[in-house]
This record gives C-alpha cells, sequence and structure tokens, in this order.
C-alpha cells in the first residue's frame, strides 16, 4: 500500500474536505467511532478509552498537472512537516484551544484551520508519489 507507482508533479488547485485529523484505529488505519467514553474501529473491532485514540491526518486535494485534474487523498505523518507537527498534538492542540476559549461551537476554530491550510496549499507545486 505503500508503494510508489510514480510521482506526478502538479499544483494544488483546492481543498476538499474541512476535516483534517481524524480518529485512527492503531491496527487498520481505519476512523475510528468515538462516543463520550469509548471508540470502536468497525473494521477491525479494536476498542478502548475514547482518551487513548490515535490521530492521523488525511486531506483530499484536486490537483492538475499540464494536462490533467486529479483528486487525491494524502494520508498519515508525510503531512508532519506541513502542519509542524503530528495530527495527535495537533488535534490537541485543538481541543485545548476550545476549552481555554469556552468555545460550543468550533466552527470558527474549523474555518481558521481550514483558512491556513488552504493558503498554505492552494495554488503551490508538490510533487506526489501515486
Amino acid at each position: 500500500m505503500n508503494s510508489v507507482q510514480g510521482l506526478l508533479a502538479a499544483s494544488v488547485i483546492s481543498i476538499q474536505n474541512s476535516c483534517f485529523i481524524y480518529p485512527a484505529c492503531q491496527n487498520c488505519f481505519s476512523r475510528l467511532i468515538l462516543d463520550s467514553r469509548r471508540f470502536n474501529c468497525l473494521k477491525c473491532g479494536c476498542t478502548g478509552e475514547a482518551k487513548d485514540a490515535s490521530y492521523r491526518y488525511r486531506l483530499s486535494l484536486k490537483i492538475a498537472d499540464t494536462n490533467d485534474l486529479f483528486d487525491i487523498t494524502v494520508f498519515g505523518s508525510c503531512l508532519d512537516p506541513f502542519f509542524g507537527v503530528t495530527a495527535e498534538n495537533l488535534q490537541r492542540y485543538i481541543q485545548n484551544f476550545n476549552q481555554l476559549s469556552g468555545e460550543t461551537n468550533t466552527e470558527s476554530s474549523t474555518r481558521a484551520l481550514v483558512q491556513a491550510v488552504e493558503t498554505c496549499f492552494i495554488g503551490k507545486r508538490f510533487i506526489f508519489g501515486v
């Protein structure tokens, strides 16, 4: 799954999702189902305390090379250098910010994060391993 078949130099046209971090199963990397106390992986059956859930990056992009448009999704720690922190730490920073600011509606922090990601990625050219 991690083998690169080729390289593609392309520019980011748009960000396709506003949720860049997801709770991920440590065994199979699938999205976890979280409730207030527990997590559950529907794919492999892994369970645990919600506070112990791990997080992972998932960034869906529309990109273009000189000839074509592509929809791609970039997962995992390869995004750490772009965000400056691991997904785990970014999730913790967002939660702490929302708690300290008394935010009950997390839309404003989500909007700020989306704007920052758009500024950093849209219009920039990258080499993607596909």
